[in-house]
């Protein structure tokens, strides 16, 4: 077997280095210079629903996970003690109503026979009059109150989305102002890019995104919506003497920061399942060519 020659074994060599160098380039622009990103998430946000009154549940209309339509109800308290407020709070007001047409009526009738009646008398039954309008006034705030406590036992959507992990149940107890389901708002869907600070110069707001779900070979198109405007700082407490407390850090390494771009989805397949917290690859296609690096490099 003839041995091969010198100048092919470098050739040979020289072409292994140069591709190997040519694929470590294009590594390096793909990992650390392009912008896109494994570390993406579905997001929305999720409406606390809280009843305005407190009550025990009478029913509950709606399943976990189960899609409702704006103003669709989704719960109803009990109402029997709701409606006594109510017809008590009637009830008040027509006794005042009653009593303003009376200090009415004698007001007029003592103002009709001139000096025959002492002029303190004519004031009293005008300030009897003035204190009645007030409490009728006050009573029909009251039965307003009451009648808006009666409607606000019946619960319903504030928006289109999804009941999330409902666990009420009939019988339950509920304070006002206390959540009581969780309900995903699905028009405010979108996706999370978390970018390394290092990418950030080739990605603008209007830039097109090509979103890749985990599980899901499809591709949905969106675009850059807009970028965070500040991210937590760890190494940064208060302190007693109001300084900034600084934690002291002898790494040697200094890591990007990441930096969430929220991505709105344009045109997503009817049967999408978009779920919060799903992961997501973000790809984003600047349309600078001065910010196109690899394609520019080749």
């Amino acid at each position: 077997m003839k041995p091969v020659p010198t100048l092919v074994r470098m050739i040979v060599t020289g072409l292994v280095v140069a591709a190997a160098a040519v694929g470590a380039r294009w590594m390096w622009i793909h990992y650390q210079v392009e912008p896109w990103t494994r570390d993406g998430r579905v997001r929305a946000d999720v409406v606390e629903v809280s009843p305005d009154v407190s009550a025990l549940v009478a029913a509950v209309d709606v399943d976990d996970n189960q899609a409702v339509r704006k103003g669709q109800r989704l719960f109803t308290l009990d109402q029997p003690r709701f409606q006594v407020a109510l017809e008590q709070a009637q009830a008040a007001l027509l006794s005042q109503t009653t009593a303003l047409a009376q200090a009415r009526r004698e007001d007029a009738r003592n103002r009709g026979l001139g000096d025959l009646v002492p002029g303190e008398t004519v004031e009293q039954g005008a300030a009897r009059v003035a204190e009645l309008r007030a409490a009728v006034a006050q009573a029909t705030a009251a039965r307003d109150a009451a009648r808006l406590n009666l409607t606000r036992t019946v619960v319903y959507a504030p928006m289109d989305g999804v009941v999330a992990n409902a666990t009420l149940h009939p019988g339950d107890y509920v304070a006002a102002g206390r959540p009581a389901l969780g309900l995903v708002d699905s028009a405010t869907l979108h996706v999370d890019g978390y970018f390394e600070e290092t990418k950030l110069s080739r990605i603008r707001v209007g830039d097109p995104v090509t979103v890749e779900l985990m599980g899901d070979p499809r591709r949905l198109q969106g675009h850059v919506a807009s970028i965070s405007p500040g991210i937590e700082d760890r190494e940064r407490g208060p302190s007693g003497d109001l300084l900034p407390n600084v934690n002291p850090t002898f790494s040697w390494v200094r890591l990007a920061q990441r930096i969430p771009v929220r991505i709105q989805l344009d045109r997503l397949p009817a049967d999408a399942q978009l779920i919060a917290g799903r992961t997501a690859t973000v790809i984003v296609h600047p349309t600078d060519p001065a910010r196109r690096t690899r394609k520019a490099w080749l």
